[in-house]
């Protein structure tokens, strides 16, 4: 049995964060950083069933070429998506009148669309990049029991010889993503590989503005590296902690993000939004073929 400090519930019978209750949750999530990305979607959807809004979580569940969907905002950063995966699990897999956990478990698929830095060349501003494995320069996959069953060990140790003696802080894991979600995405105008999700925007991702990063040529470290032939493409701030939490959950989960940045051309689309809107249909056209 989950007690109540441990699975804290609104007085109106929702979760703590989310606000959501049982059975508002659809098979198909869509998560998303920014809340008003959110009203995006549910421009597209032909019904919808109910909207909920609690600090940055904005959460939707309608429908869109007649598949039932769920969209939520989860802010910025490795933290939040702790908070969204735990308690989207928590809705669909633990029985809210008796805490005890489902012994039927049910399986999510989680698509994250987000923004994203180029960390190559050949891959120009307005790309859309398919992360087929994440890795995260943060530490959250260290504090859960499971994790060293769906984290890529061999690639870890190769990326702690990547930062060298700052592994001594920064210890990279990796965890793949959904081959079935990957499958379901793609397409002629995607591009693969590895994406870093990092737990700062600016000297975490190689920005100096007045403070000085203490690995100074990570981005070239990073555009340089190479695992069984495929890249590191891009950063992003959410998609490591998605992966792992996923796996252990039993969940499938992919990120594909637009990328408004070349972090090597030094480039940006300051006006992305449209192309974003872009992104959006594009793949809600895919998981609803």
């Amino acid at each position: 049995m989950v007690s109540e400090s441990e699975l804290i519930l609104n007085p109106d019978g929702s979760i703590f964060h989310l606000c959501l209750k049982p059975g508002q949750v659809a098979d198909t999530v869509i998560l998303v950083g920014d809340p008003k990305r959110v009203s995006v979607i549910e421009s597209f959807m032909t019904k919808l069933e109910l909207k909920v809004v609690n600090r940055e979580y904005v959460s939707i569940t309608g429908k869109y070429n007649g598949k039932r969907i769920t969209v939520v905002s989860t802010g910025v950063g490795i933290g939040n998506i702790d908070i969204v995966m735990n308690e989207l699990d928590a809705l669909v897999n633990i029985d809210f009148k008796t805490r005890e956990v489902k012994e039927n478990q049910k399986s999510i698929d989680f698509i994250r669309i987000g923004t994203s830095g180029s960390l190559q060349e050949d891959i120009p501003v307005n790309s859309y990049v398919i992360s087929e494995k994440s890795t995260g320069f943060d530490n959250l996959m260290y504090f859960y029991d499971d994790s060293m069953n769906v984290v890529n060990e061999k690639f870890c140790r190769l990326l702690r010889i990547l930062v060298e003696g700052h592994s001594i802080y920064l210890n990279p894991y990796v965890v793949d993503s959904s081959e079935k979600l990957v499958k379901m995405l793609k397409s002629e105008i995607t591009h693969h590989g590895i994406t870093v999700t990092s737990p700062g925007f600016y000297v975490p991702q190689g920005r100096e503005l007045r403070l000085k990063p203490k690995l100074k040529d990570i981005n070239e470290r990073l555009s340089n590296f190479e695992y069984d032939g495929i890249k590191i493409t891009n950063y992003e701030m959410e998609s490591s902690a998605m992966y792992g939490l996923a796996r252990m959950l039993g969940h499938n989960a992919v990120a594909i993000c637009l990328i408004i940045a070349n972090r090597l051309n030094k480039n940006a689309n300051q006006n992305y939004r449209d192309e974003v809107k872009k992104l959006i249909e594009y793949v809600l056209d895919k998981i609803t073929k």
